[in-house]
């Protein structure tokens, strides 16, 4: 997740869900090589502890709850296969009321071997910086600021989300599906809004789409680049926006470009309603990292906290919490080393090693099975395929399409894949 407030999250109520990896980290000063690939002795205390940094107040306060909520879900799925050698798995006490720094050294001060979070792309170097230097790897469910990749860790970062620009060319992939021969980006100024529309200008003139130029505005003045993304007559026009992507689509609309030619980024997924002209948006279709969950995994949510309205980075949350459990499994070890050093082959990623398994394994309790038999697992989980490469980056990003219908609101209408080799 990005520094911002996005209203457009409170839509995820209907369980569309952010995934969103692809976080490059470098070895850092104070904690010295790469721990994701480096064998690790083991010196567990026989209890796994898994702590979570909740990092959201206000008015995205509502995502710290479902992330909460999967974490116990998670563990109570693997108590229920029988823990970490036959011991249950702990969730320390979270702390939200206190900054990401303090809870991140609480939680190593509790002995925690694993920390999930934080939400906030900006908290994250904060959180870093505590639990690499205690070796506590930190697995984040949501961090997608592709700036992160000169972050320093070394090698205790993690996270089961995709990069903003991993959208890239799944955006530019629904024009030319669409049959859009040229396209055009109108982009809100910032870092979220050049890096992606560079990420789409690449993926398209790759597919052979014709690329005008692009657009930048400010929130609340778009009008002008409206009015030249128009004039340039672009078969598809992709709109890469966040808090301004309310009064850029009714200045799109006002120049005349409106309804199937419009897709939006994640930023700017919204239910826009009466807030547009009727029909302003009819067939335009917009992302939304992460898979759709599953009526299954919705119940076993409301069942842990039936007050929940919103399932935002629910899925990426459970599986951060399984796959520590099965690292800690492959390592026959609970500490926070053995953990980091083992999260890339339980994900089915690319650590040397004898090769992938056959097959993915869908839950704690199968993937103990299939460690029972091999060295390596391939976890898929709520939030899909992982495979962690030596970054510590997911390399396949889901993508949820939405498709807006006559009243301005969307319904999700199919799903799409990006990915990155190791």
């Amino acid at each position: 997740m990005m520094p911002v407030q996005r209203s457009r999250l409170r839509v995820r109520a209907a369980f569309a869900v952010s995934l969103a990896g692809l976080l490059s980290l470098t070895a850092c000063a104070g904690t010295g090589g790469n721990a994701r690939t480096e064998p690790a002795e083991a010196s567990g205390d026989g209890v796994l502890r898994v702590g979570l940094i909740l990092d959201n107040t206000g008015d995205n306060a509502f995502l710290n709850a479902p992330q909460l909520a999967a974490a116990k879900a998670a563990i109570q799925d693997i108590n229920a296969a029988g823990g970490h050698k036959g011991r249950p798995v702990e969730l320390l006490p979270v702390r939200q009321d206190q900054d990401t720094a303090a809870q991140a050294r609480d939680l190593a001060a509790a002995k925690a071997d694993v920390a999930i979070g934080p939400t906030d792309s900006s908290h994250a170097t904060a959180a870093v910086d505590v639990l690499s230097r205690a070796h506590v790897p930190l697995i984040s469910p949501a961090n997608t600021a592709a700036a992160l990749s000169t972050s320093a860790s070394g090698g205790y970062y993690f996270r089961t989300a995709a990069a903003d620009v991993a959208q890239g060319p799944v955006l530019a992939k629904l024009a030319k599906d669409a049959g859009a021969a040229s396209i055009s980006v109108l982009y809100q100024e910032g870092s979220y809004g050049k890096e992606l529309s560079a990420a789409v200008t690449e993926a398209a003139q790759q597919s052979g789409l014709k690329v005008l130029p692009a657009v930048g505005f400010k929130p609340g003045d778009a009008a002008q680049a409206a009015r030249s993304a128009a004039k340039a007559t672009p078969d598809a026009i992709v709109l890469v926006a966040r808090d301004g992507a309310h009064g850029a689509l009714a200045e799109l609309h006002n120049a005349g470009l409106s309804g199937s030619k419009i897709i939006l980024s994640d930023g700017a997924f919204a239910r826009y309603g009466s807030g547009l002209p009727s029909r302003a948006l009819e067939g335009a279709r917009a992302v939304v990292p992460g898979q759709l969950p599953t009526a299954a995994f919705q119940g076993k949510l409301l069942a842990v906290d039936p007050s929940l309205k919103d399932l935002s980075y629910a899925p990426e949350t459970y599986d951060a919490v399984t796959l520590a459990a099965l690292a800690a499994a492959r390592a026959q070890d609970d500490a926070g080393r053995s953990i980091a050093a083992n999260l890339i082959p339980v994900s089915g990623g690319t650590a040397p090693g004898p090769g992938k398994p056959a097959g993915p394994c869908l839950s704690y309790k199968e993937c103990l099975g299939g460690l029972a038999a091999g060295p390596d697992i391939d976890y898929d989980g709520e939030s899909g395929p992982v495979a962690f490469d030596t970054n510590g980056d997911i390399t396949t990003a889901s993508f949820s399409v939405f498709t807006y219908g006559a009243d301005n609101n969307p319904s999700p209408t199919g799903h799409e894949t990006a990915g990155h080799s190791g």
